[in-house]
Parts: C-alpha cells; sequence; structure tokens
C-alpha cells in the first residue's frame, strides 16, 4: 500500500549512513532524518493531530521541512505546504479553506503565520528554534505509521490564483508514490546521485521530483534555502551534483553566472530537467553547450502530481518538446467542446491517470469545469506531431487575438530570446480599441548589453507574419517571478 512516509522508513532501514539532506555543511544522514520525523510525528499526535487532519506547513528547502512532511504524514494527516514569503492574510485564506489544525513554520515566517493562526484560533509552532530541537529530542520516536489508502489525501496543494482565490489540489498517497515511482525509473535517478535542492519543496515540482525520488533511492538532496545563481553554481561543483532540476529562469540565470564567473561549470552534472513552464529551444541549447549534458523537458501541473510527458533521456530527442506521456499517463487533446482534434491541430491538453489529483478541496463547482468526462483539462494548448511528442504551443487564458487573429505568446519569446541582448521575455497581450488585443513584449537585457525597443519589435518584426510581432516593447530590469522562479505574466497585464 502506497504510503510516502514508507518510503523513509525503508530507505533508513537498508542505507542508514547515506547522506539524506545536505545544507552548506550541515548534513543529516537517512538514519537521523528518520527518527527525527518519528519523534515530530510523535510530538504531533500528542498535540491531538488525528489522521485526515490538514497540517500547514511553512518553511524554505531546509532540513526541518524534511523532518515536519514525513512526520506529518507518519502521523496520518495532510500536509499543506505554503510559500513562507506569504503575508498573514493569504495564510489565513488558505489554513482557514482546508480547516488547518496548525502551523509548522520557521523563524522567517513566525510573525505572518503567527498572525494567522491567530486570527484563525489554531496553534503555530517554530519548528527551527533550539526549544523545538530539545522538545523532539525529550519525545520517544513513533514505531508506527498510520496506514493510510492508495486514495487517501497525502498532500494539499494551493494553486497560484491566477484567476481568483487559491484552490486547493488534493494530492492523495497513491498519485504522489505513482509519480515519485515514475520519475525515478525515466530519470535513472540512484542512491548514488546528489539531487539539486533549489526548487521550493512546497511546490509539487520539487517536493515530487527533489525531496520524494531522492528518499525513495537514497539519494542525497543538496539544499538552497532561496535560488541565488551565483550560490547555486558553487552548490553544483562543491557537493558534485548529478541531477540538476529546475525552472527556465533557473537555467537562464545559472548561464550568466557560468559567464560572469568565466566560464566554470559542474563537471558532474550527468542531466538536467527542466519544467514549470516552456524552456526556449535557444535557451537548453547554450546550457547543454555550456554544462555538457542533455536537458529534459517536462510538463506538468499542481494538479498531476506534477509530471504528465517528459523528454526522453535517450533516443530521439527533440528540443522544443515536453516529450511524450509518462507511464500509465494518457494525454488527449481536445476542442471547446471536449471532442478531440484534428492529428494535426492545436489543442487542449486533457490528462487521464494515477496521478491526476481526487479533486479540488470542497470546490465541487470547480471540479465541475476541470473534469470532462474523467479528464482533467489543462488550460494549455498544444499541438503533437506525426511521432507523438507533444509541443506546448501556450496557456489558453494567454492566448492573445489580435484583430480577429491567434498569436501565441510563446512563438514570440522564442524569437526573442534569439537576441544576443535579451536574458528574458514574455510577451502578453494589452486591451487596443480597434483590434480587441495589441501585442506587447516585456524584455531584461542580458547585463552590459544595449538594445532599443524599436530594434528588438524590428528584429522579431523581420522573423514573424505581419500580425504577430509586438507593437508595443517595454525594456524593464527583471521580470515578476513566483517562487519557482516561473514569471508571472499575470502581473505583466497592465503595461
Amino acid at each position: 500500500m502506497p504510503h510516502l512516509a514508507r518510503n523513509l522508513v525503508h530507505t533508513a532501514g537498508t542505507h542508514p549512513g547515506r547522506p539524506a539532506l545536505r545544507l552548506d555543511d550541515q548534513v543529516l544522514d537517512y538514519r537521523t532524518l528518520d527518527e527525527s520525523s518519528a519523534r515530530a510525528a510523535a510530538w504531533l499526535t500528542a498535540e491531538g493531530i488525528e489522521p485526515g487532519d490538514r497540517v500547514a506547513v511553512m518553511l524554505p528547502n531546509i532540513p526541518q521541512f524534511a523532518v515536519v512532511y514525513y512526520a506529518v504524514l507518519r502521523a496520518g494527516a495532510v500536509v499543506v505546504p505554503m510559500n513562507p514569503l506569504l503575508k498573514a492574510p493569504e495564510i489565513a485564506y488558505s489554513a482557514g479553506d482546508c480547516g488547518a489544525r496548525t502551523i509548522l513554520t520557521g523563524a522567517m515566517s513566525l510573525p505572518e503565520a503567527s498572525a494567522a493562526a491567530a486570527r484563525l484560533g489554531i496553534s503555530c509552532t517554530d519548528v527551527t528554534a533550539a526549544g523545538f530541537a530539545d522538545v523532539l529530542a525529550a519525545t520517544r520516536p513513533s514505531t508506527t505509521l498510520v496506514e493510510r489508502a492508495d486514495d487517501d489525501p497525502a498532500v494539499l496543494l494551493y494553486t497560484s490564483g491566477t484567476t481568483g482565490r487559491p484552490k486547493g489540489a488534493v494530492l492523495t498517497h497513491g498519485n504522489l508514490h505513482s509519480n515519485t515511482e515514475t520519475v525515478v525509473r525515466l530519470l535513472g535517478i540512484t542512491g548514488d546521485d546528489t539531487v539539486f535542492g533549489g526548487l521550493p519543496f512546497f511546490h509539487v515540482f520539487g517536493q515530487t521530483c527533489g525531496l520524494n525520488a531522492a528518499v525513495l533511492t537514497g539519494a542525497c538532496v543538496t539544499l538552497l534555502p532561496r535560488f541565488d545563481a551565483a550560490k547555486a553554481l558553487s552548490v553544483l561543483v562543491r557537493d558534485r551534483v548529478t541531477v540538476m532540476e529546475g525552472v527556465p529562469t533557473m537555467f537562464v540565470a545559472l548561464l550568466a553566472a557560468a559567464e560572469a564567473a568565466g566560464g566554470a561549470r559542474a563537471d558532474t552534472v550527468r542531466l538536467a530537467a527542466s519544467g514549470g513552464s516552456a524552456m526556449p529551444v535557444e535557451v537548453l541549447h547554450r546550457f547543454e553547450a555550456a554544462f555538457g549534458c542533455p536537458v529534459v523537458e517536462g510538463y506538468g501541473l499542481s494538479e498531476t502530481a506534477p509530471v504528465v510527458t517528459l523528454g526522453a533521456l535517450h533516443g530521439v530527442r527533440k528540443p522544443g518538446s515536453i516529450g511524450t506521456p509518462v507511464d500509465g499517463v494518457e494525454v488527449r487533446l481536445i476542442d471547446d467542446e471536449g471532442e478531440d482534434t484534428a492529428e494535426d491541430g492545436i489543442g487542449e491538453i486533457a490528462v487521464r491517470g494515477p496521478n491526476v489529483m481526487a479533486g479540488y478541496w470542497n470546490r465541487p463547482e470547480a471540479d465541475a469545469a476541470a473534469f470532462t468526462d474523467g479528464w482533467f483539462r489543462t488550460g494549455d494548448l498544444a499541438r503533437r506531431d506525426e511521432d507523438g511528442h507533444y509541443f506546448i504551443v501556450d496557456r489558453k487564458k494567454d492566448l492573445i487575438i489580435r484583430g480577429g487573429y491567434n498569436v501565441y505568446p510563446r512563438e514570440i519569446e522564442e524569437v526573442l530570446y534569439t537576441h544576443p541582448a535579451v536574458v528574458e521575455a514574455a510577451v502578453v497581450g494589452v486591451p487596443h480599441e480597434l483590434h480587441g488585443e495589441e501585442i506587447t513584449a516585456v524584455v531584461a537585457l542580458e547585463p552590459g548589453a544595449a538594445a532599443t525597443a524599436d530594434e528588438l519589435r524590428d528584429y522579431v518584426r523581420a522573423r514573424v507574419a505581419p500580425y504577430k510581432y509586438p507593437r508595443l516593447v517595454r525594456l524593464v530590469e527583471s521580470l515578476p517571478k513566483g517562487p519557482t522562479g516561473k514569471i508571472l505574466k499575470r502581473e505583466l497585464s497592465g503595461v
């Protein structure tokens, strides 16, 4: 019976001395991680946490995240991961929506988390405090795992809320266990690997492909609580990282850091996996050349635990493709009525499989809108080639309709990324009285590079159909990003 915490117990039993988590000079082996989580599980139970209760966890990528994550699961409760940068009203909304019994946090987030807890009338604990470490040391480890069924909730992830209030995606033990096994198999992760832990564990990508994949295999995760490219590069080199996982903006930043360091690179990295948003092909080629390792691009969402498709590590590799559906997962391209699109057409990705969430927490109306005949509608548009490889075209809601013509922002962004002065680019539609929407490019330049808005507009104009090029180009120092480094287009809609 799948139980994420059982993976930790098994690995600790077979490889107790292997390093599980590394944070600079601090190293926790699997024996210590297992025992610490068992003590924390006993403490939670003593505090009144029962199977099925929701426990909010607000921590960056530090060892305590893994300790309490597996502790909550051992106790049969449900982890509700939250961004440690959230403010009290945001915390109170999500914790209140799911009826969380308590909030586990760290010193950085304690003031906001405490304020939210007080508003909700629940407890809040700083699990990074010395006093808490003393409490755990005095607590007898729990010797049992509360049994959970395949379809019991394990994690409740609140989506980013690009359209209205965040919704809680209910991921079961079966969802997360099956997807973790799939990632391990397809990426070939073993106990000999060191995985880069710069993707936030409170996000599903870092949680499944980083933390849970490492614990399943006995690999080591080297932690980076806050992404900084120069620090990340030094961690890759220092800890001899073999598996690099990140979002496209991380790869862009690592390239710049490597160049600033005189072409330094981490020679031990055997593969890099990108997800979260589409990686520009130009960036993929540059990273492969600079770091000497293949980049595989995958696709998924919080609601799919997350991996839906993955590029091939061996065999046919198609830059720009998100690959093919992973084992046991079915993918269709459908139109607005839920019917399959033509073989060469563009359609919305619909997914069915063991990785798809049980539904949104207490949101039957959202479930009804998200599922069609058992297929989860992702809101992402894609095409499929003759070999069955999928290519993301864009988010359905990001589609720009200018003068009756469909314009897919990603196509324009790909062109902008080929300009030598461009480091980041996002294309959005803004309201226009005549055309309905006008195409706008928001661009950040490489440090020390020079390019004008007119130059960039003309550069794209020479490479795409007349209706596609951005009439408006705005230069900024950097683009707004979410906690994983994903560019937030919704914050650019008013440019």
